[in-house]
């Protein structure tokens, strides 16, 4: 046999000895019919041990490359699977409706960047993950984790996520109130399906959070774009027939702002005479690095007229997928059967361990241990925009979230191409929020490492030209 197994390659030891032989069949250095070494042998050649090659083998003959021959030994299969398994047909008699034609291309994540800049990206080392695991050990052993949920969701959780919001937030809601979500992108999705007929007027910020228009175009709303100033929304620009409104006050999502008393009032007057539905996406108002926020919208609204929305995968780590609706109540119900119609429920195992968490005060505790750190890295990379970047770039001011934004009179979206080229991962507002949007920066400092912020936005100053 004239192929060697090197061991290249990142996973454990039994898996890379399966994608070599793999790919060397594949690719041709192994051909059909062709014997391998036996499990021993090359287990001693690899200075592995033998179960590590017996398990790698075991999982080439169930994927159909290798065949065993009963005393004669292992050798690749005549018939082999291809490296794609078999395509789905080509043809494109069935088509999409026009609206999901028409949405840009998905954004997948790849390898992160050496100086990780991106918007909206916890740090996953805070996150307190030995704790976690037992949590979720605990609720993993709990009998009904194997069970259909209510699609509300754990009921402990529910109750657990209304004591904390009404103490952190003032958000006025009990248990039954609460709707648990996979994130805030699926309660936006439910609020569609239940409040939205395809031409319904949807008013949104501009600039704003890009997905949400998004999510909101592909339920068939004519999405209106409504400007926003240093008090927040502009109330008089909201267009006639409004069905619905999306705001970011406490936050506002990208540039950092908060909506003003005077403008909050003026929003829930406005949606109260409009008829119209108000969605409050408080999305990451848990970092907050000076004064306490504004009442949000939901505690000052005496008509039903708004729904607020959360999300845990800012605070704790996007992978978990949770989130939470607060709704008038006289949306309950539609809620709750639009969520059983769609998934059913989500994980009650991890939303167990999330209802502990919270009750037993690891919540509050990891939120003022990242605070502490978020502040340090926003305060940081403030004062070193402040220093070096004059007449690049002027910082926004802000005091909460994950990222600031910085304005620029320079052509930001060739600065954004070089600085992803070696290794600054930053994005512009116009690719976070479409357009219109200011020309200008968002910098993250949620995922990127203390030790190096200085030398990522050396290297982004480098990409503006300048030494």
């Amino acid at each position: 046999m004239d192929f060697h197994v090197t061991l290249a390659g990142r996973g454990d030891l039994g898996t890379r000895i399966y994608r070599e032989v793999r790919d060397a069949i594949l690719d041709g250095r192994l051909r059909s019919g062709e014997r391998l070494p036996p499990t021993r042998e090359l287990a001693t050649h690899l200075s592995v041990s033998r179960n590590t090659v017996a398990v790698a083998y075991d999982r080439l003959t169930a994927d159909g490359f290798l065949t065993g021959r009963v005393g004669s030994g292992t050798f690749v299969a005549a018939d082999l699977p291809s490296r794609g398994g078999r395509a789905a047909p080509a043809g494109d008699a069935i088509r999409p409706r026009e609206v999901w034609r028409a949405l840009p291309p998905l954004e997948t994540a790849g390898e992160p960047p050496e100086y990780d800049f991106r918007v909206g990206i916890p740090d996953a080392r805070l996150f307190p993950l030995q704790t976690w695991r037992r949590l979720l050990s605990a609720e993993l052993r709990v009998t009904g984790s194997a069970q259909y949920s209510h699609p509300a969701g754990h009921p402990g959780l529910r109750a657990a996520i209304a004591r904390h919001v009404g103490l952190s937030r003032s958000v006025r809601a009990d248990a039954d109130d609460v709707l648990v979500t996979q994130g805030a992108q699926q309660a936006l999705d439910l609020l569609c399906r239940v409040l939205l007929a395809p031409g319904d007027r949807v008013a949104v910020e501009e600039p704003g959070y890009r997905i949400a228009r998004l999510l909101f175009r592909s339920h068939g709303a004519d999405v209106a774009g409504v400007p926003v100033d240093r008090e927040g929304l502009r109330v008089d620009a909201l267009p006639a027939r409004t069905r619905l409104v999306y705001v970011t006050p406490s936050h506002q999502f990208p540039l950092g702002s908060p909506m003003s008393l005077a403008r909050r009032t003026a929003l829930l007057d406005w949606a109260e005479r409009a008829g119209a539905v108000v969605v409050e996406d408080d999305y990451d108002s848990e970092f907050r690095f000076s004064d306490r926020p504004l009442e949000p919208l939901q505690s000052l609204d005496r008509a039903g007229r708004v729904a607020y929305v959360g999300s845990f995968s800012k605070t704790l780590v996007p992978a978990l997928r949770l989130g939470f609706l607060v709704a008038p109540r006289s949306l309950r119900d539609a809620l709750q059967h639009a969520r059983q119609l769609s998934d059913w429920h989500g994980d009650p195992a991890a939303q167990g361990a999330l209802a502990r968490f919270l009750d037993e005060g690891l919540f509050a505790r990891h939120i003022r241990k990242a605070t502490r750190e978020y502040a340090a890295r926003h305060e940081r990379i403030t004062e070193l925009l402040r220093e070096r970047f004059a007449g690049l770039l002027t910082p926004v001011p802000s005091a909460a979230g994950l990222h600031l934004c910085a304005l620029s009179e320079v052509d930001v979206e060739a600065v954004a191409a070089q600085a992803n080229r070696v290794g600054v991962g930053v994005q512009t507002l116009a690719g976070l929020c479409g357009e219109p949007a200011p020309r200008g920066l968002a910098l993250g400092y949620g995922s990127i490492a203390p030790e190096k912020i200085e030398p990522g936005l050396a290297a982004l100053r480098r990409a503006f030209g300048a030494g």
